[in-house]
């Protein structure tokens, strides 16, 4: 060939990966065996899909299979596919370098402790590199489909910074990956070793698994390989099997493969759906949180197929975004084998089968939710720590389940006090005390903040629950979601305080006549503070403390002006209404207060801002103030 062999450096993340891999998870070394091979598959899927509008690329080998073999003198296994296989560039790309969001979320995760590190990088998708848990050389021979024989590739490396890549002649197309073992390793040299791997891992892969069949020889007294090819696996789809025929541990790995996951599923629902469309689903809400969760633009985890053959990675189309985490497999009847994502977009097909596969999704979480069963329950738990704050974002995107997603919520709240969210909106109706008529929640930044609110005092008073909301997307839950089960949901902090029949009538009497008495006071210091305030009123719901700021029935809160503000995005123009406790002697002073009245007006206001979490305008103006305060009063008491 003209080309000369090419030395290349690793992206420095792939040195990280492949340092950890052989150190963190040599434990479980034989996956990458189910990697190599899961790569192979796709490898195959992506071919058959291109080949739907090019069937010139399968030349004269339209049977698609997957190869495993092995050279015991040299201390080789390998893993051949006739797939799609790689160009130069694509090898370089795809061996070279990790484009995966979330690599440096991934990276800083790290803790140095082994088997918490094995199970990031399983949950990161270990693929290719996972070959240097057991190998310290790979050669990688590849000729992508339509290039000619002279056009290969062949990419290798030691797995310690650097590759290299030349062009080669390779007869057919696809790809064999070669594994040189390192020292002992030879257990991967028993043809009983790879079978019992490939079976135990890869038996679903719906592409023929090929070894050579091996013979016992009476004279040699010992297996003996022959020419004969023999497939190892089932390869049937999975999904198309009874449900009756597949085992939970098949079930696991067949989510390991979809999913390129380390760890077993949490749940999964498999389904035959038949009548206007049919199709088949199966479906897995996963362990553990990937990485770009919170990233609304990364891709989806449904591959779709129709009659079995593989038609795309990531069809967004069947499963919304607040489900966003689901993976697995549609295999649809109706679906034109041609179907692009611009046709999904438009097909009514589609639609029904996204709303079979959210039907189906909702009713497993409520079964392990509404679950008598402990580890069940367990499970929901789970999921709600690592899922639930994506969940939420259902409750404005889905109105037509917005109750099935609405009973699924959890939240902390007053009743145990803890940051955990283990409260259901139906778990707080059933506490609701005699004559109450509304779910009652405050939303703050943190849950320390929350839990502390001023605007908690009266319901702590009368025993009265609250739910304590502190992730950023409470606030657009509770802005979509307004009741449950025919009450209103309210803000502790907005509007004026009606708790109806929960307030007697002593306790209506006595605020009312401590309105009449302090409303001097009240125009005094809603003149001092003039434009920086909507209104100045009397309280209902401090007890302890001076002051507190609610928003008007209508207005945005000070929480949700706070979050659009760092998202950079305009808030409409509103004012916060002052409440002042009579009872407080901070209040009582004022109303005898002549020369520092401003000051002292200032920091109710001030100190109300800093309780909800809000940031002043003129921090260094409130600190002069304590300051002066301060300093008067010690002198105050000091002339005594």
């Amino acid at each position: 060939m003209g080309e000369q062999k090419e030395t290349l450096g690793f992206q420095a993340e792939v040195k990280q990966l492949l340092n950890l891999m052989i150190h963190s998870l040599y434990s479980n070394k034989e996956i990458f065996l189910r990697e190599l091979i899961s790569n192979a598959s796709d490898a195959c899927d992506r071919l058959r899909f291109e080949a739907l509008n090019n069937a010139s690329l399968y030349g004269d080998d339209s049977e698609l299979k997957i190869r495993v073999s092995f050279d015991k003198a040299a201390r080789t296994i390998s893993i051949a596919d006739n797939g799609i296989g790689l160009s130069r560039d694509e090898a370089v790309e795809h061996l070279g370098t990790i484009a995966k969001s979330g690599t440096r979320e991934f990276f800083s995760a790290l803790t140095g402790d082994q088997a918490k590190d094995a199970h990031l990088i399983g949950q990161f998708g270990v693929g290719f590199y996972s070959s240097y848990i057991v190998a310290d050389k790979v050669t990688v021979t590849s000729r992508r489909a339509g290039l000619e024989a002279n056009q290969a590739v062949r990419w290798e490396s030691g797995g310690e910074g650097e590759f290299t890549v030349e062009m080669v002649e390779r007869a057919q197309r696809g790809t064999e990956v070669v594994l040189h073992l390192r020292e002992g390793e030879d257990e991967f040299l028993s043809t009983w070793k790879v079978r019992e791997i490939i079976r135990k891992y890869s038996d679903h892969i719906t592409l023929p698994i090929l070894m050579k069949k091996e013979t016992w020889d009476e004279e040699k007294k010992e297996q003996v390989v022959t020419d004969e090819d023999e497939t190892v696996n089932q390869a049937s789809a999975l999904w198309s099997r009874p449900k009756s025929e597949v085992s939970d541990e098949q079930y696991n790995e067949f989510y390991k493969h979809v999913a390129h996951d380390f760890e077993n599923p949490l749940a999964h629902v498999h389904a035959r759906v038949e009548g206007k469309q049919e199709y088949t689903q199966l479906l897995y809400i996963p362990s553990k949180a990937p990485f770009d969760l919170l990233d609304r633009g990364a891709r989806h985890g449904i591959k779709l197929y129709v009659r079995r053959v593989f038609i795309m990675d990531d069809a967004e189309q069947l499963m919304p975004l607040y489900l966003r985490f689901v993976r697995g497999v549609v295999d649809s009847n109706d679906l034109p084998l041609n179907v692009s994502r611009e046709i999904l977009q438009q097909s009514r097909d589609i639609e029904a089968i996204r709303g079979g596969c959210v039907k189906r999704i909702l009713g497993l979480l409520e079964s392990l939710a509404d679950s008598e069963d402990d580890a069940e329950k367990e499970k929901y738990k789970t999921f709600w720590k690592e899922f639930g704050r994506v969940l939420k974002e259902g409750v404005g995107e889905d109105f037509a389940n917005k109750e099935r997603i609405g009973k699924l919520l959890r939240f902390a709240s007053t009743h145990a006090d803890t940051p955990e969210e283990s409260v259901s909106l139906a778990d707080y109706v059933a506490r609701m005390k005699e004559g109450q008529e509304k779910i009652y929640y405050v939303t703050a930044e943190t849950f320390t903040a929350a839990k502390n609110s001023p605007h908690l005092e009266i319901f702590r008073k009368k025993g009265l629950e609250v739910l304590l909301l502190s992730d950023r997307v409470d606030e657009w839950v509770t802005s979509h979601l307004t009741e449950f089960d025919g009450k209103q949901l309210q803000s502790v902090a907005k509007g004026g305080l009606d708790l109806g029949k929960l307030e007697d009538a002593a306790e209506k009497e006595e605020a009312e006549k401590a309105a009449d008495e302090y409303k001097e006071l009240i125009e005094k210091v809603k003149a001092t503070l003039g434009e920086k305030v909507k209104d100045v009123r009397v309280t209902h719901r401090l007890t302890d403390s001076p002051s507190c700021l609610v928003a008007d029935e209508y207005d945005l809160g000070g929480n949700l002006q706070r979050i659009l503000k760092a998202a950079g995005q305009q808030a409409p123009a509103s004012k916060p209404i002052l409440e002042v406790n009579p009872q407080h002697p901070a209040v009582q002073r004022l109303k005898y207060e002549e020369t520092r009245f401003d000051d002292w007006a200032n920091l109710l206001l001030e100190q109300a801002i800093l309780a909800e979490g809000g940031a002043l305008e003129d921090p260094a103006g409130f600190v002069k103030r304590i300051n002066d305060l301060m300093l008067a009063l010690s002198l105050g008491s000091a002339g005594k």
